[in-house]
């Protein structure tokens, strides 16, 4: 049996010795959360990748402060599968006040279900160690359900399926797709702990990740419209779930937006599109031209209640138009439209921006960009280009602390506006 190696009350905070903080008035341990025109949930992106046969954290920015013994032969870090540090965890997102995580199985999806038949054909590059490993992953996904429903915990689940890869849409020898699969994976664990699901639109919700860059043109037969046009063609499966697509860095791309021409604030995605965002840029110190100012982006559907916005997404720290790096050598080690964790005296500047569109907006969805990623240095060298919040080296319980002052505050207003 996993366990940690570390003495966790030397570790943890005060935090998770208090009661978990119910925050969504739908939200019941018993049962699924039923989201509608009137919510206002908040959602935590989650990973579940970790482990000896998985991902490690070796060579990545920050280093978690949880450990597990099964990973000290490899570095260090956690295990994603360890009870005690999915306990650990279920105990922060409750201190968090956050209602439900995505997780996410976006990664080499043909890799994971498909033949290896298919595989010779279609993914010569999944070698047997690499499709293990990404198995591990899946494993350590669809575990969440059992675990966290043994934990009688209120946190739900949200699938948060691969669009990103064009072999996903490709039948199988078993005559199925590779996305069809995944979605069956999680389909069995939904109907088997529905206690687990988030409801929209009347059915349990699931995510699709599109990448960072859509191509608007329908005529091109995009994949994020074949993905569409094949849930149509499958009632059976679109019948049974919500799917909403999400994407990346939907802020650059003014082909996607509702209305043309420079933003001035957060921005409509064109409701033909109706996409969600995974990740946003928002500096709220930048005014270098051309790269300021760019603003995040959100998604508006017509409730019983009006229109609302439908999410929105906020991050720590978000990258540049062109990543971390400047390339002139006199320049600071960031680019001027980088978004950094901190401002002056380690306040978390970035995080308060978003937080203070969100409470503009009261979207339907609130999403919170990530707790546990772990990204490696060419994307974050330090806590100011990483953007997770599990307590870790870099910060310590910092982010913990900052993002459950803010969904307090983010309750608060939206119950204040009601």
């Amino acid at each position: 049996m996993r366990s940690l190696v570390a003495t966790l009350s030397l570790l943890l905070p005060l935090a998770v010795l208090l009661p978990p903080i119910c925050t969504a008035s739908a939200s019941e341990t018993d049962g699924p959360l039923v989201v509608d025109g009137s919510s206002h949930a908040v959602v935590l992106e989650y990973e579940a990748w970790f482990g000896p046969k998985a991902v490690t954290f070796q060579g990545t920015a920050a280093k978690p402060l949880l450990q597990s013994a099964d990973m000290q032969s490899v570095g260090g870090g956690y295990d994603s599968a360890d009870p005690a540090v999915i306990r650990q965890h279920v105990a922060w997102m409750e201190y968090l006040g956050i209602d439900a995580v995505t997780i996410d199985l976006t990664n080499n999806v043909s890799c994971i279900f498909n033949s290896e038949s298919f595989l010779k054909k279609y993914v010569p590059n999944c070698s047997p160690s690499f499709r293990t490993d990404n198995q591990n992953i899946r494993n350590n996904t669809g575990n969440l359900y059992r675990a966290w429903t043994k934990l009688g915990t209120r946190l739900k689940l949200i699938p948060l399926l691969g669009g990103i890869d064009q072999n996903a849409l490709i039948r199988d020898v078993d005559g199925k797709t590779a996305l069809e699969k995944e979605i069956e994976y999680f389909g069995r664990r939904m109907s088997r702990y529905p206690e687990r699901n988030v409801i929209y639109e009347g059915k349990p919700l699931m995510l699709i990740y599109l990448g960072a860059a859509q191509d608007p043109n329908f005529a091109d037969n995009p994949l994020w419209f074949q993905i569409r046009s094949f849930l149509k063609d499958h009632p059976e499966i679109e019948n049974q779930y919500t799917f909403k697509m999400i994407a990346g860095y939907l802020d650059s791309q003014p082909g996607l937006w509702a209305a043309p021409g420079p933003p001035n604030g957060p921005i409509e995605i064109n409701p033909e599109y109706g996409f969600w965002s995974v990740v946003d840029r928002l500096n709220p110190t930048c005014t270098v031209a051309p790269y300021c100012p760019y603003f995040p982006t959100y998604n508006k559907v017509q409730t019983d209640r009006g229109p609302r916005a439908e999410n929105f997404t906020a991050s720590i720290a978000t990258a540049g138009q062109t990543g971390w790096g400047c390339t002139n050598p006199n320049a600071p080690p960031y680019c001027p439209d980088d978004a950094l964790r901190y401002g002056e005296g380690h306040s978390y500047i970035t995080f308060d921006a978003f937080m203070t569109y969100a409470q503009q907006l009261e979207p339907i969805f609130l999403i919170v960009d990530q707790f546990n990623e772990y990204v490696r240095p060419d994307e974050g060298w330090n806590a100011d280009t990483d953007d997770d919040i599990e307590p870790a080296n870099l910060w310590g319980f910092g982010a913990l602390e900052v993002v459950r002052q803010q969904i307090l505050l983010y309750h608060q207003h939206a119950s204040e506006s009601e």
